[in-house]
């Protein structure tokens, strides 16, 4: 059964009337010729659909990110990548699940792909960790980005995590050193990063492997350094003021590009990318395209001067008299 968000009712109302109006045309000739009819709820049906993704608060956009039917990394690879081989293990013992990565083909072109990966069913949630990384799936990541470096492929990163998982067991085994490593590296990384976030983008287990060239972000997606949930938490001991939250963490894509922490907004098919996934992987994948042509035309010494000095310059300010 489908998920119903709270401002999709009406919506999913409309859609249902089309639908049942088509399958009477279809059934009794009796009843005439009702396309007109038909036209006009379509067409109501997608100014419904404009303006209520247009309008979205962070706790909205926060919600369709999250949406279970949203297209995943792997349904990404899938519909842009060919030949894609996939690698696992950190070399440490550790599968590390949570991410996949593995070099495809990009038209031509060879690339590291990597990237969260929630899962789908129960099965694969749990071998996922719900799209939560513990150390091993980062020192994986790592593996294959120096990997990519060696054999000089871009590298193509998507975004999809509530955070790094916070268990004890993944304290004791490195979580925040494995993160700060990831970091490190790839801010001297030598060949061309371009990171997407696709749904959530959880704190430093988003950052972990976002550390791009160019940065680009999904029309509803959202990318904060804490959830709404924990943010609320903290601030006003009150869960209920996700929204509040939310707003204050300025999480959504329209409000990162204007800071420029991010670089382009990808738009997503109307309605969001969980309606239409071919759609979105379509638009994604033109993005990509235009952003890996740029990159590599760009010498090592200039991606990795470029990669950190957009970095440093992240949440630069003035200070000084205020002019009236």
């Amino acid at each position: 059964m489908a998920q119903i968000l709270e401002f999709e009712k009406e919506i999913f109302a409309v859609e249902n009337q089309i639908r049942e109006l088509v399958s009477l045309s279809h059934m009794y000739d009796s009843i005439g010729d009702i396309s007109h009819e038909i036209a006009k709820l379509r067409k109501k049906l997608r100014r419904m659909k404009y303006d209520t993704f247009n309008n979205l608060d962070g706790w909205q956009k926060t919600q369709v990110a999250r949406h279970p039917m949203r297209p995943y990394t792997l349904d990404y690879i899938n519909g842009i990548f060919t030949d894609f081989q996939e690698l696992n293990g950190d070399r440490h013992g550790g599968l590390g699940a949570p991410i996949i990565g593995g070099m495809a083909k990009f038209g031509d072109l060879t690339v590291m792909v990597i990237g969260h990966q929630k899962g789908r069913d129960t099965k694969e949630k749990l071998l996922r960790n719900f799209g939560m990384p513990q150390p091993s799936a980062y020192r994986k990541a790592l593996r294959l980005m120096e990997m990519a470096e060696k054999f000089n492929l871009p590298i193509v990163t998507f975004i999809d995590t509530p955070g790094a998982y916070p268990g004890v067991d993944a304290e004791e085994r490195g979580q925040s050193e494995a993160i700060a490593q990831n970091l490190f590296v790839m801010a001297g990384l030598k060949v061309p990063i371009i990171a997407t976030i696709i749904g959530e983008g959880g704190s430093g287990g988003a950052l972990a492997i976002g550390m791009g060239n160019r940065v680009l972000m999904l029309e509803h997606s959202v990318y904060s350094v804490i959830s709404p949930e924990g943010c609320a938490s903290i601030l006003w001991d009150d869960k209920e003021k996700v929204k509040q939250a939310a707003d204050a963490l300025c999480l959504t894509a329209q409000q990162l590009i204007t800071l420029k922490v991010i670089d382009q907004i990808v738009t997503e098919p109307l309605g969001g990318a969980h309606r239409n996934h071919k759609r979105a992987t379509i638009l994604l994948k033109k993005a990509l395209r235009v952003h890996l042509n740029a990159l590599t035309q760009m010498s090592a010494e200039q991606l990795v001067e470029q990669r950190q000095e957009k970095f440093r310059n992240l949440g630069e300010f003035v200070t000084g008299p205020v002019k009236e």
